[in-house]
């Protein structure tokens, strides 16, 4: 006779019971990645009030939910079928990474203030507005995928998950088209930062915190690629239901998209002089114009 499992309460893991994640969660990496997180939220906090740089939060509510998704996914090595840490670490850790592209696309606005208007195809202002709803929308579609996708396969017997689960991939998708167009735009303003021969590019700070979102960005690619596999095997699939892939693939290049912002301070992206009269001018732009009126 099949127990029958009250998903509602903690039942520790029952031998030849297969839990939701095909796994028991382990213990060790939630922990870990819950600290790890948990390290970076607190530095974006602390450097965002010591700099003033208010935006750079949006970094610390990605961390934050990282930290709630991993206690949940340690929460749930006691309590391997119990419904509520399962949907925790399912809505917040597939949304967290929405909150760091919105930061690299605000760090690419500051970058074009400091390198001058000429080196973009669109105003600063306007990166901030196209890329920031697309987040948002990637964020309440991926949201409500993942929560219909895991209610409906939360039920006993197991309802149909197809409908949440696409919801969840078309989410994660858009958000990776949102990534390619962003990389795109993001070539074009290097390279013509490069032909102008200004200042800015050689100063280190700016080298550093380019190299950064090119890293992050590369992390988070990896990371959507490898969820929208996950999702289109489905949830009971092999690599939704291997832990070892999920760690490294998801964790473990989270903990380096937004690690990687502690180093390299986000703030660093803007070297525009306040002072001047002719705000969001390059170093060089500004140069050029005092040579002509001479």
């Amino acid at each position: 006779m099949a127990i029958i499992i009250n998903r509602n309460i903690c039942v520790a893991p029952i031998p030849g019971r297969t839990s939701t994640y095909g796994y028991v969660p382990s213990l060790a990496a939630g922990i870990v990645f819950c600290v790890l997180f948990g390290l970076s939220m607190l530095l974006h906090t602390f450097t965002s009030i010591r700099y003033r740089t208010w935006w750079q939060l949006v970094f610390t509510v990605g961390a934050l939910c990282e930290v709630l998704g991993w206690a949940g996914r340690a929460w749930s090595h006691s309590c391997p079928y119990q419904t509520t840490p399962y949907l925790l670490q399912i809505c917040t850790l597939i949304i967290a990474p929405t909150f760091f592209t919105a930061g690299i696309y605000v760090i690419l606005g500051r970058l074009i203030r400091s390198f001058g208007r000429g080196v973009s195809p669109i105003s600063a202002a306007a990166y901030l507005y196209i890329f920031c709803t697309a987040a948002v929308v990637s964020l309440v579609v991926q949201a409500v995928g993942g929560g219909m996708a895991a209610i409906a396969f939360e039920q006993n017997p197991p309802k149909n998950t197809d409908n949440g689960t696409h919801i969840m991939v078309a989410g994660i998708l858009f958000q990776l088209a949102s990534i390619i167009i962003f990389v795109s735009l993001f070539i074009v303003v290097i390279f013509r930062a490069l032909k102008s021969k200004g200042e800015v590019l050689t100063q280190r700070r700016i080298q550093w915190i380019i190299a950064a979102m090119v890293l992050s960005v590369v992390l988070i690619v990896i990371r959507s690629i490898y969820r929208t596999i996950e999702l289109l095997q489905g949830w009971s699939g092999y690599l939704i239901t291997t832990e070892r892939y999920f760690i490294a693939l998801d964790g473990a290049m989270m903990v380096g998209a937004v690690g990687v912002f502690n180093i390299a301070r986000p703030g660093w992206a803007n070297t525009t002089n306040k002072d001047s009269d002719f705000e969001g001018e390059s170093q060089v732009e500004m140069t050029d114009r005092s040579r002509s009126k001479d």
